[in-house]
Formats: C-alpha cells, sequence, structure tokens
C-alpha cells in the first residue's frame, strides 16, 4: 500500500477535533492539530551514517577484474566507506559499440557477468567478502534503455520504442547511439526486468541498486519493483534523478547535481559564497526531510565528460570535501579520489586508476570518522537539519550549525583566497566550542589560520564573537558544554 493513501486512510479514522463556538458565531477547532513532515520512504538503519564509494571496475585496478577488487577491500573498509556501488556488469553490445571495449551501460545480457570483470562466481565472492567486512554491494542498474544487439531486440522488437518509421530509437538528443530505447508501455517487458532484478537480489545477495537515468522510468514502475525485491530483503536504492516525488515509494537517495554545481561556480569566479544558497534553500524547503540526497565532486560521468575535480572546483576542493562530510546530503566518493585522481579516465577503453600516496586518502578517512562519531552529522532522517549562521561577510563566508540528540557541530568556510575575519551574528547553543581544525590537512601550514586558536583549544561563540579561516579553507568546532 502507498504510503500517501494510508496518511490519508489513517487520518481520515482520526477522532473529529473538538469545535467551540466564538462570539461572532464562528466554529473553530478547539485543538490545534500539527500535521507530520513530508519525509518521503524510510530507509534500512545500515544507511544511517553510510558513504558510498563508486567502483569503476574496468580501470579500478590494472586488472580489472572483479577478483582484483575483491582484494582492495581491505583498504576500501579501512577508509571507513559503507556502500560500494559496482558499475553495471553485465556482457556489453558490439553493435554500434562505442571505442574498443564499448560502455558498461550498454548491455546484452542482464543476468550475466562479462568476461573482461570474471564470472558469476567472481562477482559473488566481492558480494560476500564486502558483507563479511560489514560493507554493503549495490549494482548500478541500467533499465532505460539495451543495446541494439540485446536478444530481446530480435525476440520482442515491441518491447522497445520506435520513430515514425518504426525503427528502434537511441534516447532523443543524446550521442547515445550505441543503445536503443525499452517501452515501458509494454507490461511484458516490465516483468522482465523486474524478474531480472530480482534475480540480483535473490541469487547473489546485493542490497539494492543505483538506477541509471531513474527519472526517464515511470514512477509506478519503480514503486512495483521496489515492492518486489522488499519481499525478498530490504534494500537500498539510489535514483539517478533529480525529482523529489521518486522519494515517496521508490528511492531512499537521489543525486543533487546542484550542490556540485554551486561549488563549481563559486571555484570559478561565476559566483561568491552565496552560490550554495539555492541549493541549500531548496533542499530544505522543496525535498523531503527524510531524502538522502547524494552530494560529491566527482563520479564517473563528471571525470569523464566535465573534467576532474581538480579542473572542476581548483582551489575549492578541500572546502567541497569538508562541506560533503559535514553538511545534509548523503557523501559519494569516486574511486581514485583518495590517490589524487586527476585526470580524466577514459570511458570506452581500458585506463587504469594510478594509485599513488596521497593526502587525500588520510583526508577522506578522517572526515568519516569525524561524521560517524557525530550524529547530528548522520544522513537524513537521523542526522540534524542545517541552521545558516549569519555572519559578517556572507560573501566570502558560508556558515551552519547541525545539531541532534545534544551532539552539535559547527562549521565556517572561507571561499575566498585571502584570509578572512567574520563577526558571527549568533547561532544555536551559544558558549563553549572546541576548534578542531580546517579539516583539511595538505602541509605544516595549511591549519594556521590567523586567529582561529590551534586545534583541540576551546572558545566561546555566540552574536559578537569573531573567528579567522585561512583562504580556501574551514574552520571546524564542536559544542562542549
Amino acid at each position: 500500500m502507498r504510503r500517501r493513501f494510508s496518511l490519508l486512510v489513517a487520518a481520515a479514522l482520526l477522532p473529529t477535533t473538538a469545535c467551540a463556538t466564538t462570539e461572532a458565531g464562528t466554529v473553530e477547532p478547539a485543538v490545534s492539530e500539527v500535521a507530520p513532515p513530508y519525509m518521503g520512504r524510510d530507509h534500512v538503519d545500515w544507511s544511517r551514517d553510510a558513504v558510498i564509494y563508486q567502483i569503476n571496475t574496468r580501470q579500478f585496478t590494472p586488472e580489472g577484474t572483479l577478483a582484483a577488487a575483491t582484494r582492495e577491500l581491505d583498504r576500501l573498509d579501512a577508509m571507513g566507506v559503507d556502500i560500494l556501488w559496482l558499475m553495471p556488469v553485465q556482457p556489453i553490445g558490439e553493435q554500434n559499440r562505442k571505442g574498443t571495449l564499448g560502455s558498461p551501460y550498454s548491455i546484452t545480457d542482464y543476468t550475466a557477468v562479462r568476461g573482461e570483470l570474471g564470472d558469476m562466481d567472481d562477482f559473488k565472492g566481492f558480494v560476500d567478502a564486502a558483507h563479511a567486512r560489514g560493507m554493503k554491494v549495490i549494482l548500478d542498474w541500467v533499465g532505460n534503455h539495451t543495446a541494439w544487439d540485446h536478444p530481446w531486440a530480435s525476440r520482442h522488437p515491441d518491447w522497445y520504442e520506435k520513430n515514425w518509421k518504426g525503427e528502434f530509437v537511441s534516447t532523443p538528443y543524446w550521442d547515445w547511439t550505441d543503445i536503443i530505447d525499452l517501452d515501458y508501455s509494454n507490461v511484458a517487458m516490465r516483468r522482465a526486468m523486474t524478474d531480472a532484478m530480482k534475480f540480483w537480489v535473490r541469487e547473489t545477495d546485493i542490497d539494492g541498486f543505483r538506477a541509471d537515468v531513474a527519472g526517464y522510468m515511470p514512477p509506478d514502475f519503480w514503486e512495483q519493483t521496489r515492492a518486489e525485491l522488499e519481499a525478498i530483503k530490504p534494500v537500498w536504492m539510489l535514483g539517478e534523478f533529480g525529482q523529489r516525488d521518486l522519494h515517496d515509494y521508490s528511492f531512499d537517495a537521489s543525486y543533487a547535481w546542484d550542490w556540485e554545481k554551486g561549488l563549481r561556480n563559486i571555484a570559478q569566479g561565476k559566483s561568491d559564497a552565496t552560490g550554495l544558497y539555492g541549493f541549500y534553500s531548496e533542499h530544505a524547503s522543496l525535498w523531503p526531510k527524510g531524502a538522502q540526497r547524494m552530494i560529491f565532486t566527482s563520479n564517473h560521468d563528471e571525470n569523464a565528460w566535465a573534467g576532474t575535480a581538480y579542473e572542476r572546483l581548483g582551489e575549492a576542493l578541500p572546502n567541497a570535501f569538508v562541506l560533503m562530510f559535514t553538511s545534509e546530503g548523503i557523501p559519494l566518493i569516486y574511486n581514485g579520489q583518495e590517490a589524487g585522481l586527476d585526470r580524466r579516465l577514459e570511458f570506452f577503453e581500458k585506463d587504469p586508476i594510478d594509485w599513488r600516496e596521497h593526502h587525500n586518502a588520510a583526508n577522506l578517512q578522517s572526515l568519516i570518522a569525524f561524521r560517524d562519531a557525530h550524529p547530528a552529522l548522520h544522513n537524513a532522517p537521523w542526522g540534524g537539519e542545517m541552521v545558516y549562521v549569519k555572519n559578517s561577510d556572507e560573501a566570502k563566508v558560508f556558515s551552519f550549525v547541525r545539531a541532534k540528540d545534544g551532539d552539535a557541530v559547527f562549521v565556517a568556510q572561507n571561499y575566498s583566497g585571502e584570509a578572512v575575519t567574520v563577526t558571527l551574528d549568533g547561532l544555536p547553543y551559544e558558549g563553549a566550542w572546541q576548534y578542531v581544525g580546517t579539516g583539511w590537512m595538505e602541509g605544516d601550514d595549511s591549519d594556521g589560520p590567523v586567529r582561529v586558536p590551534a586545534a583541540n583549544r576551546m572558545m566561546d561563540l555566540g552574536a559578537g564573537s569573531e573567528i579567522s579561516i585561512p583562504a580556501w579553507r574551514s574552520a571546524i568546532f564542536i559544542r562542549r558544554y
């Protein structure tokens, strides 16, 4: 039963509120009732403080196999990530293939593993090994389209969209010439798609899916499919879309593209720190309180087509990482970022990540541990909602508090190229706060702001307090009593 319908029925069954008649003869409720907040669907408890890590299996290791990826799980576990997102593992089409190896999003068999990566036993071994370490696995699912040479195209041509000439069509307006679109008005095709997704949950024990271009498919398909998946085991679903209403029934998490775009505009001088207001205003006012919106500095699409995180975010990247782990939203790390990935990975060819020692690894591990330790920073609906803290130079400094169950974290970020001192207009829980650093260490002089005390020093913060923040860095405080 749909949650929205259930709430309406429940409301209809509530006892009628007593009314009182005023002197003017009008009738008013004697008791004021409060409607429940708009939360969206419930989530599995293990997503409470989860951090996502995307694995581009082809490029993740020199071998580019699932067996080789399995050998990296101890390192990922030590980093602190929780949900491992595997890009599509199925066989890739030959007809109209792009490049030598083709796109993982051009699939010929939904229930097989392509030989490039290994076999089904290798996939199951990866899932089992992840589960043994307390991590979860979600599989990238491509439901909008198939390869041209998927067997469905010859056996069930009525399962596909056609143009006015009766020909198969690729997704309109994009250059996705290696795929053809499925027709979701066909009930038999829907049944086959749902059954294929159930196969992976039932046979390999994965924990959910990342749905490619999820908004291109009808909401009722996702509602029905989610219900059938839940009958096998509780799952977690990430949708590549930016539509809030799919959070009502089908998806736990969705993409927050505007978060990255806001930071990119700041980094490229197209806006100042107030460029973050648009995203956070809509997040607070428009989206379900329980929506887990995925925030990221990179992923396979951004890296391949828009540029590396360094290209897009430049000097704002350290602040972006800090914001990713302290503000509202579920964080995503793209494979290789812990090694300072500074080049665009080829999408249709073999192009392994250059693994090297890099300060990003320690920084990301530290930020994840900090986030795990503070309930205020956990994912929706468990974490605290952001409360914006006004300061005397909002064009340069973005500042906020998150608090939950007695835990509170205050973050002030300088999005300018010079150290800045700001005066606070006041903040929740005025009093003793402990400064714990900038959240990003690159060298001996990176954590030396002009007037912010050394890490682990106490400050009284409230209306009129001054803090100083180094250029393109943050000041992070935790509340003390």
